[in-house]
C-alpha cells in the first residue's frame, strides 16, 4: 500500500503570538508536553513497522513541534526508513538546523512558514541559508496579508531562485484582482489558494490513499472531516480505505485541496506534496486556473 499519513498529535503550544492564530502563545503543561511526546513516539514507532507499505507522512502540528526534541528526533529516525517515501513537517523555522546533518536528506523536508513581527527577517532569513547549505529540501511561504507584502517581497529577492516562496490566502480575506495580482507576483500558484474550492461530491485521494491521524491514533480521511475510519493502532482503518466523495462544501485550506482529484496538483507538486515544492518552479506572471 502507498499511504500517505497526516499526523497532528495533541501538541498546541506555540512560541509565536500571530494575531491569525488561534494557538499563539499557548502554553502546554509539563503532562500535556509528557502526553504529545508519548504519543508521537507510538505513532513513530507504528511507521517504523509498517515495513510492507510505502509511506509519506508529514506532521501537522497545531503548535511548533521542532522546538521539541522528540519531533526531531522522529524526522531523524523516519527519514531512514528504507520504506518512508518523505517525511514533512511544518514549522516557522525558529529551531536551529544543525540536527538535520542527521537526518537522511534525500527523505525529509521541510514547510516553512515566514511570519514578519514574529522573528527578525535576517534570522528567519539566515536559517533558510543554512537549509540550502545542509542540501535540505524545503519550501517558504507567508500569510497573504496586506502588512506581509513588502516583507515577502523582500524574502523573494533573497531566496535562492530554486526555492519557492508560496502565500496562503488570509482565512475570512477576500482579494480584489488587484491584491490577487500582486500576490500572484510573488507565487505563481496564488490563484489556487485565493477561493475556497468546490468539492462536495466530488474525489478526493484522502480516505483511499491519504489519511489524518490523532495522538491517540483515530483515523479519519483528513484534518477536516470528523468521522472515523477505523483506530490506527489496532488496524482497524484499513478494512475502511477506499474512494469516496468529500462530503463538505468547500476546501479551503492546502493540506486538503491539494488531494482533490479535480485539481492538478500532484502533478504540479509531483514528488513534493507534502513539503509544497512544486515539480518545476512557475514562472512569474503565470496564471493557473483553478477547478472550482
Amino acid at each position: 500500500m502507498d499511504l500517505t499519513t497526516l499526523y497532528r498529535g495533541p501538541l498546541a503550544s506555540c512560541d509565536y503570538d500571530c494575531p491569525y492564530c488561534p494557538f499563539a502563545k499557548r502554553r502546554d503543561s509539563p503532562g500535556q508536553l509528557r502526553a504529545d511526546r508519548a504519543a508521537l513516539e507510538r505513532f513513530t514507532g507504528w511507521a517504523e513497522r509498517q515495513t510492507e507499505d510505502r509511506l509519506s507522512v508529514l506532521f501537522t502540528p497545531w503548535g511548533e513541534g521542532l522546538v521539541r526534541p522528540w519531533y526531531r528526533r522522529a524526522l531523524v529516525a523516519l527519514s531512514h526508513q528504507p520504506h518512508i517515501r518523505r517525511v514533512a513537517i511544518q514549522t516557522n523555522l525558529s529551531c536551529r538546523t544543525d540536527w538535520l546533518a542527521e537526518a537522511d536528506l534525500a527523505t525529509v523536508a521541510l514547510w516553512c512558514t515566514y511570519h514578519p513581527g514574529q522573528t527578525p527577517y535576517q534570522r528567519f532569513l539566515a536559517k533558510t541559508h543554512r537549509l540550502t547549505e545542509l542540501g535540505v529540501r524545503f519550501s517558504v511561504g507567508v500569510v497573504g496579508l496586506a502588512a506581509h507584502l513588502e516583507h515577502a517581497r523582500r524574502l523573494r529577492e533573497a531566496l535562492p531562485d530554486q526555492v519557492y516562496l508560496w502565500v496562503n490566502a488570509a482565512e475570512g480575506h477576500t482579494y480584489d484582482d488587484e491584491e490577487a495580482d500582486a500576490w500572484t507576483e510573488l507565487d505563481p500558484l496564488f490563484p489556487y489558494s485565493r477561493h475556497p474550492h468546490r468539492s462536495a461530491g466530488l474525489p478526493c485521494r484522502t480516505g483511499a490513499s491519504v489519511i489524518s491521524v490523532d495522538g491517540g491514533g483515530s483515523v479519519r480521511r483528513c484534518h477536516f472531516v470528523r468521522t472515523e475510519l477505523g483506530n490506527l493502532y489496532d488496524g482497524s482503518y484499513r478494512a475502511a480505505l477506499a474512494p469516496r466523495p468529500c462530503p463538505l462544501d468547500t476546501c479551503d485550506c492546502h493540506i486538503g485541496y491539494v488531494h482533490l482529484e479535480t485539481l492538478p496538483l500532484y502533478d504540479v507538486f509531483a514528488g513534493g506534496v507534502l513539503e509544497r515544492v512544486p515539480a518545476a518552479l512557475p514562472a512569474t506572471g503565470t496564471r493557473p486556473v483553478p477547478g472550482r
